[in-house]
């Protein structure tokens, strides 16, 4: 079995901040990328940021310069600092992770429960 637990979300107030955290557990081999989406009401769930296991990332154009994704590989846990909150960012944040199962051959996605961020005055 393998668990991805996220928290860390919340209500703020448009330019605040807000940090995710998401723990990976389980009978994990390894871990190639992990990440973080989002869904808004009526929206598709689109990323957000994402970092592999080498240390490079990606990031969507909208959150550019304002959020931060960071990984420690020793605690299975990744991070998404988000600065200068927008009313847009509103959405139900996913954690995913691409890993290799103990005994396993390949690389699936696995997907944590979902935190709230809300943005508002």
């Amino acid at each position: 079995q393998v668990q991805l637990v996220e928290s860390g979300g919340g209500l703020v107030q448009p330019g605040g901040s807000l940090r995710l955290s998401c723990a990976a557990s389980g009978s994990i081999f390894s871990i190639n990328a992990m990440g973080w989406y989002r869904q808004a009401p009526g929206e598709q769930r689109e990323l957000v940021a994402i970092i592999f296991s080498g240390g490079s990332t990606n990031y969507a154009d909208s959150v550019k310069d304002r959020f931060t994704i960071s990984r420690d590989n020793a605690k299975n846990t990744v991070y998404l600092q988000m600065n200068s909150l927008k009313p847009e960012d509103t959405a139900v944040y996913y954690c995913n992770a691409v890993l290799v199962r103990i005994g396993g051959r390949y690389a699936n996605p696995y997907w944590g429960q979902g935190t709230q961020v809300t943005v508002s005055s």
